[in-house]
């Protein structure tokens, strides 16, 4: 990087929209704010995203698989991450995953059935976990559907790029953006940076961290890619045949590639996806991003061919599908919060009195019982009307991996544009924002389960009661038992080798 500067002239940028509840990111978490927010009642809304759709990794980067909704025979994620299925049931081809009324079933058909698309647990004893894999393109137009059905509300703004928060003081009272018709800015009540990355939160005074740990999950980067033309059943049925054959293809593919790298299956036979690990990448820095980009792309084609030539029965006809359109992304900055989340919120039966989502994870601390994210979670110190929902969620170096995937992505955006909304209606801000009736709402008109809300059927806490909060089965001890003193976990380190990573459900970890 250059030693050299710029002085940027002093101009005058003019003001492009005012709105109530701005949302800088379509992402997960940011449609599922701007949605949730218009559902609450406010009526002036506006959705700005970089790309021209949203979905952001689900649907742009290919993460496919939204894993881990219940735990034993309750679905504790709901809400708008359950919605996506039930509206892609409709749509042949567009999911695949059990019903949420099959989750806890010890059916060992069931089990094989759904084992390969994120719908079983292999922590003993076995059982049916619901979760689901999408088609991105289905989810890309369902997306749009859902914002259309509020376009009273809400008005979306694709290719535009939310770059500097505009502050006075401590508060945030808009975003300066850039698109093709040059820099301009939006004037708003309150701000969610759904960017991914804290890229407002940054710029805003309030505090952020972007040390993650080397050995995990979130210190990687990715670009999918999908390979078409042969059948994925026929794969897995010649992987459990020939064991020793498909340990010497993913040593050959790791090899080529240069990182670990699996063939994981889609809603439908006909592809497959090929999600990657790209170790000691930060998805924030230009020169990353690009060495993944260029360095996956540049060996696709060899990599096809290797298919072809190690499993031919398989692959004969098999050929590119399509890239990803965009950058894997797992980690780099995120928001200090008024709380951290750490390892404790696994290791103990943690209550938050301001809990606004209660989400399972994949976690042998806890055999993958739900913990309760805490709206301080998503609530940056220092700086007012800023809320921060999403991957870049206030938790620790490591815990950060448990808490952004996509299903924790949906679940605090959805609760990000409650409390945005509340905050619109009520003139309150994001520090004095009636916790109470956001939780209210969440739970009594947004289907969103959540733990001693009146709203919230006692039956999901009996169970996690009667199931000692996942805390006492022979998994759940052992890790903790393994832990370090620092009261660390490590389940999902990238350690070398160039097979799938596997995660506790036995399925490959996104």
């Amino acid at each position: 990087m250059s030693a050299k500067t710029y002085i940027e002239p002093q101009t005058t940028i003019p003001v492009y929209d005012e709105c109530d509840v701005l949302v800088v990111g379509g992402g997960s978490a940011g449609h599922s704010a701007a949605v949730a927010a218009a559902r609450a009642g406010c009526k002036n809304i506006i959705l700005m995203e970089r790309y021209g759709y949203c979905g952001g990794d689900v649907t742009g980067g290919y993460v496919l698989l939204i894993p881990n909704l219940s735990f034993h025979e309750k679905t504790y994620v709901r809400g708008i991450q359950e919605e996506w299925f039930t509206r892609l049931k409709k749509i042949p081809g567009a999911v695949a995953g059990p019903d949420p009324e099959l989750a806890g079933s010890q059916d060992p058909l069931l089990i094989k059935h759904w084992a390969a698309v994120g719908g079983a647990t292999f922590i003993p004893p076995a059982k049916i976990c619901f979760g689901f894999t999408v088609d991105p393109t289905q989810l890309k137009i369902e997306m749009d559907i859902m914002l259309d059905e509020l376009k009273n509300s809400i008005r979306v703004m694709y290719h535009s790029w939310g770059c500097r928060p505009i502050m006075e003081n401590n508060t945030c009272k808009g975003v300066i953006f850039e698109s093709k018709e040059g820099r301009k800015a939006i004037l708003a009540k309150v701000v969610i940076d759904a960017t991914g990355d804290a890229d407002l939160c940054r710029l805003s005074g309030a505090p952020t961290s972007s040390a993650i740990d080397d050995d995990c999950r979130c210190s990687s980067t990715a670009l999918v890619y999908r390979i078409g033309g042969f059948s994925m059943k026929a794969f897995s049925k010649w992987r459990s045949e020939h064991p020793d054959d498909a340990r010497t293809l993913m040593a050959g593919l790791g090899k080529i590639h240069g990182f670990r790298n699996a063939m994981i299956a889609g809603p439908t036979d006909e592809y497959g996806w090929v999600n990657n690990w790209q170790p000691n990448r930060d998805c924030s820095l230009i020169a990353d991003q690009t060495a993944t980009e260029m360095g996956t792309r540049l060996k696709i084609r060899q990599v096809l061919d290797y298919y072809k030539a190690a499993c031919p029965d398989v692959f004969e006809n098999a050929f590119i599908y399509d890239i990803a359109p965009q950058l894997g992304t797992r980690g780099s900055h995120r928001i200090v919060g008024e709380h951290v989340i750490g390892a404790n919120d696994w290791a103990f039966p943690k209550e938050h009195e301001d809990c606004i989502a209660w989400h399972c994870t994949v976690d042998t601390l806890n055999d993958n019982a739900p913990i309760e994210i805490p709206y301080r979670a998503i609530l940056p110190q220092k700086v007012e009307n800023i809320l921060a929902p999403g991957r870049h969620i206030s938790a620790d170096r490591i815990a950060i991996d448990n808490v952004n995937l996509i299903p924790q992505c949906v679940g605090t955006g959805q609760a990000a544009g409650v409390a945005a909304a509340v905050i619109v209606a009520d003139g309150s801000t994001t520090h004095t924002v009636n916790v109470s009736k956001v939780q209210d709402i969440l739970a009594g008109e947004q289907n969103v389960p959540l733990p001693r809300n009146s709203h919230t059927d006692p039956s999901y806490m009996e169970n996690l009661v009667e199931h000692e909060y996942g805390l006492y089965t022979e998994p759940a001890k052992k890790a903790r038992a393994n832990n370090d003193a620092a009261g660390t976990y490590r389940h999902w380190t990238l350690s070398s080798g160039s097979g799938a990573q596997q995660n506790n459900n036995g399925n490959n970890m996104p």
